[in-house]
């Protein structure tokens, strides 16, 4: 095996850890010698062993002197809920380390990397840079800009519409396409919806797979004047923690109606939740991803304040007709101003077109 395969083992044992390690980074790391595997690892979740550990842990002692260990993300060197990984690195001798991409935190950034070669490690740096770094968007964007990374999540018909003229919306795509949906939220830190979506489908905003795993994200709902009805089943069911996000002068009494155990109530300084708020008190949380599933003035708010990073839109083969608008007016008058879209993916999922997209030209939110 090359240099590249081993990454590429690391990358895949980070790749299966997604949505585990919020707000740590996902990180593989295998540990070679003389040709031979003789340790890997991944980190599991925030405040466990880091992957570098796991890696030695199922190394035999004294195995891992003058090996190599290769690992997604620099090391780090600093002393949080576990101990600086470069510090059992240096322990166990290791002669080499091949790094795919530096960790930007302001704890590490390069530090990491200064301590190996200090000690004498021959480290480096790029090897699959660009695919670490795409396993880490969220954990990158959250510490350059403290708020989580946004995807917005539409299923459509080939015209573009969410509903009939009627309203009617279930289901506009197919099982399979749903089932991909439930997929990428035990990925996000926390889903976001509008309250006209609670009112009007009373969804649960939870993890379904077929095979009944998953992990549920947190469930965040703007709600300016707290409309919620408090028979809505995210208020009850404790299947995950909910955010309600208000306006300033809602009182003090209704927000005691809804609070408990698993419900919280955040005021804004507005009246109306605005985006960029709302992104900075969702980071302040420690939310790193969010998954916006609309409804439609959700979708049209944030790509207004340009605060979308990605877009995952579900294609139906189906045309109703009408005017339910996917993302709502945008004010574009003009096809030059149009928002442009780099395509990542496009798949068939059941019968349905799955687009994976990421917008051009995006200022930071």
């Amino acid at each position: 095996m090359k240099d590249q395969d081993y990454m590429k083992l690391a990358i895949q044992l980070a790749q299966n850890t997604l949505g585990q390690t919020s707000p740590n980074p996902v990180v593989g790391a295998v540990l070679v010698k003389e040709g031979r595997i003789i340790g890997m690892g991944a980190h599991l979740k925030a405040g466990e062993d880091h992957a570098e550990v796991q890696a030695f842990k199922m190394a035999k002692k004294g195995e891992a002197e003058n090996g190599t260990l290769y690992v997604t993300l620099e090391p780090c060197s600093h002393f949080g809920k576990t101990p600086p990984c470069v510090h059992a690195i240096i322990k166990h001798k290791v002669k080499r380390v091949v790094v795919a991409t530096l960790d930007p935190n302001p704890l590490v950034s390069g530090n990491g990397i200064k301590q190996l070669e200090d000690a004498g490690i021959t480290v480096e740096v790029g090897l699959l840079e660009q695919e670490a770094i795409d396993l880490n968007k969220f954990f990158l964007h959250f510490i350059k800009h403290k708020t989580p990374y946004v995807t917005i999540k539409c299923a459509m018909t080939m015209d573009g519409r969410i509903a009939t003229t009627s309203g009617d919306s279930k289901w506009i795509t197919s099982s399979e396409a749903r089932e991909d949906v439930h997929q990428n939220r035990t990925i996000y830190d926390a889903i976001l919806v509008g309250v006209n979506t609670v009112i009007a489908d009373n969804p649960l905003l939870t993890t379904r797979l077929t095979n009944g795993e998953g992990l549920s994200p947190k469930r965040i709902i703007l709600d300016s004047n707290l409309r919620i009805p408090e028979s809505a089943a995210l208020l009850h069911d404790k299947k995950a923690e909910t955010i309600l996000l208000v306006g300033k002068n809602v009182a003090d009494e209704r927000i005691g109606q809804v609070e408990s155990d698993f419900v919280k109530v955040i005021r804004l300084k507005t009246d109306r939740p605005e985006v960029e708020e709302v992104l900075s008190v969702l980071g302040g949380l420690g939310i790193t991803s969010l998954y916006v599933e609309g409804g439609r003035g959700v979708h049209e708010s944030f790509l207004k304040a340009n605060c979308v990073n990605e877009l995952h839109l579900y294609l139906a083969p189906k045309i109703v007709g009408g005017n339910f608008s996917s993302f709502g007016e945008l004010g574009i008058t003009n096809m030059q101003s149009a928002m442009k879209l780099d395509l990542q993916s496009v798949q068939q999922i059941g019968p349905d077109l799955k687009i994976t997209a990421k917008l051009i030209e995006k200022e930071s939110c």
